[in-house]
């Protein structure tokens, strides 16, 4: 019997590759991260590699928009709150930075384990 092993960074609401009905749980898993339009897509439903690479680009792209509002956030704001405010903001972004980062990981395994890679246990 052969062991699946989700790495670390695999996102705990999908089953380790290989698992009974993992695929599923990918499936939902990668819809609930994409926005819900994608969801009248029926492409998306039936090829999980196609709906994989979306949520990799989808991802891809929200952290480079994350970073651009990290970088101009001081200068677009400075004349509209004060402060104390683009200090929050800028905590809110740092933060949604941090968690998108940790989201790329997460799809790029999953998109690599869609592809037919399996993980094993790290010695």
């Amino acid at each position: 019997m052969v062991q699946q092993v989700a790495p670390p960074g695999w996102p705990p609401e999908v089953r380790p590759a290989g698992a009974p009905e993992w695929e599923e749980s990918a499936g939902r898993w990668l819809l609930d991260i994409c926005p819900p339009e994608l969801r009248g897509y029926p492409v998306l439903r039936r090829h999980l590699v196609v709906l994989a690479r979306f949520a990799v680009v989808h991802t891809d792209a929200t952290l480079e928009a994350t970073r651009f509002a990290l970088g101009e956030t001081r200068t677009g704001l400075k004349d509209v709150v004060g402060p104390e405010t683009v200090e929050a903001v800028l905590q809110a972004w740092e933060r949604e930075l941090a968690r998108l980062t940790a989201r790329k990981r997460s799809v790029g395994l999953v998109d690599e384990a869609v592809r037919g890679r399996r993980f094993r246990p790290q010695l």
